[in-house]
Order: C-alpha cells, then structure tokens, then sequence
C-alpha cells in the first residue's frame, strides 16, 4: 500500500515512491544474491578452491557465467574452452550496458564501476522504473544488495562444502543448475523465448556425449540466431 507521504513524494519527483523503488531492489538483491550458496558448493564441487571462487564472484560477477565455468571444469573441460564458454554467456551483459547508459546517464567517474553491476537483474530493474531518478535508485540498490550477498553466500558455500567433505554424496553438485533453471524459468514468457531455450537445450544434451565439456554451450548458443531466422522466414 502507497502512504501519504509517498504520494507527496512521488508528486515531487515525478516518480515512483522512494521506497517502492527500494524495496523491490532489495526484494530482487536478496532472493538472487543468495543462490551465491550454491555457486560456493558447485565450485567447490569442482575443483576450485575457496579463494579462487570468491575472486571469481568479486571480478566476475555474473552467475550464469560462473555457473558455466565451474560446470564445464567440474565435467573435464579443457579450461580454455570452459572459459571461452563463460564468455560468450557474459557477452549479453555488454547489450544491456548499452541500454543503460542511455536510460541512468551516469556520471563519467562512476561509469567503469556501474559497469561491473550490469547484469540480468540490476538490468531488470532499471527498466522497470519509469524516470532516470527511479532507474538510478533501483539499479544501485539492487546492484549493492546483490554484490555483497553474492559474494558472502559464495565465502560460505564454499567453506560449507569444504566441511562436508565430497559434494556428490549429498546430491549438491546439482544446486547449480537447479538453481540456474529456477532463475530463467520465470524469464521465458514468449513463444520465442520458449523456443529458443527449447531449441538450446536439444543442442546441449544433443551434443554432450559427442563434444569436450563446454563446447555443448557454446553449440547451444546458436539456438537463438536459428529461432530468429526461422521466425523472420514465416513473418
């Protein structure tokens, strides 16, 4: 419910409410920057140490490229093509960056680091806002709550599977795509959208026993060049 003093204030700015556009980045920040948990237990599932996962999320900074990366080492993969995977994953982030900085218009001094928040969720946001002053509150908000969760939950899910010892035994090398699907599935809301993650995980499991580990990924990628194509032949 809207207050009396947020109506006054959203008059004011012509805006939404203050603390409407908090607590929906804060609602996003805190439900997604907890599934660092499970990128700390499959990384530790794969291999890496709890050093190298935390200096993954602090520079990284995007789970589904984490995700990608740790799975593909976790399976065997040459290191090199798993991260050229993790890659190709990250790349959709530099498009939304070119849709924030027209919609935040951020200082020059604070660009590089707004930069390293630009990801599915701090993207989603700030487009939902409907001013700049809205879409700059939301993006930083969610942006901070969901770095510092991130990184804390991946700190302690690696230091968790550390303590238990081999993930496998207690079925947790499967959070990380667990909880990868749990997060794209609420995304595909279109035929295409559906089409696409259908098409991509054909290609996926399609080519998994046949191909080194990663480049399944990197073949599904194509699933939405094709499902454009085949959509623009029928239009």
């Amino acid at each position: 419910m809207v207050t009396e003093p947020e109506i006054r204030e959203t008059a004011a700015s012509g805006g939404r409410p203050r603390a409407a556009v908090v607590r929906d980045a804060l609602g996003v920040g805190v439900a997604v920057g907890l599934s660092g948990f499970a990128f700390g237990v499959t990384a530790a599932g794969a291999g890496i140490s709890t050093l190298q996962a935390c200096v993954l999320s602090l520079l990284v900074f995007t789970g589904a490229s984490q995700f990608a990366l740790v799975g593909a080492l976790a399976a065997g993969g040459n290191p090199f093509t798993a991260a050229a995977g993790a890659f190709f994953l990250g790349t959709r982030n530099a498009f939304y960056g070119l849709r924030l900085s027209e919609l935040l218009r951020l200082p020059r001094a604070v660009r590089p680091l707004a930069a390293h928040w630009v990801i599915d969720e701090t993207t989603a946001v700030a487009l939902a806002q409907p001013d700049r002053k809205s879409a700059r509150l939301g993006f930083t908000v969610t942006g901070l709550t969901l770095y510092v969760l991130w990184n804390v939950t991946t700190l302690l899910g690696a230091l968790g599977a550390e303590a238990i010892g081999d993930t496998r035994a207690w079925g947790l090398d499967a959070a990380g795509p667990a909880v990868f699907l749990a997060l794209l599935a609420p995304m595909l809301k279109t035929a295409t959208e559906r089409a696409v993650a259908a098409l991509a995980l054909v290609l996926g499991l399609g080519f998994l026993p046949v191909l080194p580990a990663g480049v399944p990924v990197l073949i599904a990628a194509l699933a939405a060049p094709v499902v454009l194509w085949m959509k623009g032949r029928r239009s």
